[in-house]
């Protein structure tokens, strides 16, 4: 597998070292789950409206900062801002001071746009910042989207959303109340391969889909890494990669599911796993008696979303990484471009910002997967069929 994730490298102890400095919309829901509007007959790869933002006459482009400078910032963010055309890099906001002149000079950032979590709040006051993004690891998503939302700036949310959805449901609030938008990192909402999955599957091309399955893993490194500390990362690799399994589920069906059994993976190394799960297998029930099977793990290599149907089936493998993805169907290939998800991503909630518009992740849908993730870790804790609600 062409594995293009990238563990955050970061430790638990720089980060609440971090933690010390600290001083302190209408979204779209539809019944909780996303459908693609835009994919149709016409259009098989779903692809999003590039152009409404421009077509309207708005030619300003919108700042983001990037709350924290890990792995999937540094690796993935900001190079897609270079790409984007409704939104560019415009600061950053950081606990490692070394980090500092890197960035500053690799993207002419004015100091007047580098921030450190001690003094975050004053981001208010800066006009070339209109959206935060927030890259920390998940326990610090709600502080610093409330923060975010409170100092008048749109959030940009990476996945999960939070640890619980209690702190979810204080996001959208915190929010709604200051007028903001508020969206979730999932890329894969601009990825060609996996739209098409979506439309395969909600307008039934082959039929209403019988069963499904997912995966996704891979081999985990250094075991100081935040992802490895429940109290940082809420779990292991369901939070991390399975939650990409529940959406794959979710977008293709077009449905929530019901009830969720599920079982731990054996762990064969306690130095990694000492606080969160190695490995994990759930069984979703969605309406109709569609049954999807979900698998993921820090030890093994799968990254995979299938679909089988009344008159075929289809498939993305690999479905999950930040480019590479390969499909097919029971009738032949996929041929789809491979796109820059997150430049993508990006600039659709730059666009939707600039229009008013709602955006395809909301919060809401965030916090709906947040119910999952729990769902599943009780149904593996107690061993017992958890009916969703």
């Amino acid at each position: 597998m062409n594995r293009k994730i990238i563990s955050h490298p970061w430790s638990r102890r720089q980060f609440i070292h971090n933690l010390s400095l600290n001083a302190g919309m209408a979204a779209l829901a539809m019944n909780g789950m996303h459908v693609f509007a835009s994919c149709n007959d016409n259009n098989p790869a779903g692809e999003q409206n590039k152009t409404s933002a421009m077509s309207k006459g708005s030619k300003k482009k919108l700042g983001i900062a990037l709350v924290g400078l890990g792995g999937y910032a540094g690796g993935q963010l900001a190079p897609a801002l270079q790409q984007t055309e409704h939104c560019y890099l415009a600061g950053i906001v950081t606990g490692t001071p070394s980090k500092i002149d890197t960035w500053k000079s690799k993207y002419n950032l004015p100091d007047k746009n580098i921030y450190s979590y001690e003094n975050f709040d004053s981001i208010k006051d800066n006009p070339d910042i209109d959206i935060v993004y927030v890259v920390l690891p998940n326990s610090m998503h709600a502080e610093y989207v409330i923060r975010a939302a409170k100092a008048g700036k749109h959030v940009i949310c990476e996945k999960p959303m939070a640890i619980t959805v209690e702190d979810c449901d204080k996001m959208i609030a915190a929010c709604k109340e200051a007028g903001k938008m508020l969206s979730i990192g999932y890329r894969l909402h601009f990825e060609p391969y996996n739209l098409e999955m979506a439309r395969l599957g909600q307008k039934k091309v082959y039929g209403n889909i019988k069963k499904m399955n997912a995966g996704f893993g891979f081999t985990i490194g250094n075991p100081a890494q935040w992802r490895l500390k429940k109290d940082l990362a809420g779990g292991g690799p369901l939070m991390d990669l399975g939650i990409y399994c529940i959406q794959g589920f979710c977008y293709t069906t077009g449905m929530e599911p019901i009830a969720v059994r599920a079982q731990e993976g054996k762990k064969t190394d306690m130095e990694k796993f000492r606080e969160v799960e190695q490995s994990l297998s759930w069984q979703f029930e969605f309406p109709g008696g569609i049954v999807a099977e979900g698998k993921t793990s820090y030890a093994d290599s799968m990254n995979n979303l299938r679909a089988e149907a009344d008159k075929g089936w289809f498939e993305v493998d690999p479905a999950y990484n930040y480019s590479g993805q390969r499909g097919a169907t029971s009738d032949g290939a996929m041929d789809f471009k491979h796109v820059n998800q997150q430049a993508k991503q990006m600039d659709d909630f730059a666009d939707a910002v600039m229009n008013n518009r709602p955006t395809p992740v909301p919060g809401e849908m965030g916090r709906r997967d947040v119910k999952y993730l729990q769902a599943i870790y009780k149904a593996m804790r107690t061993g017992e069929r958890v009916e969703i609600k």
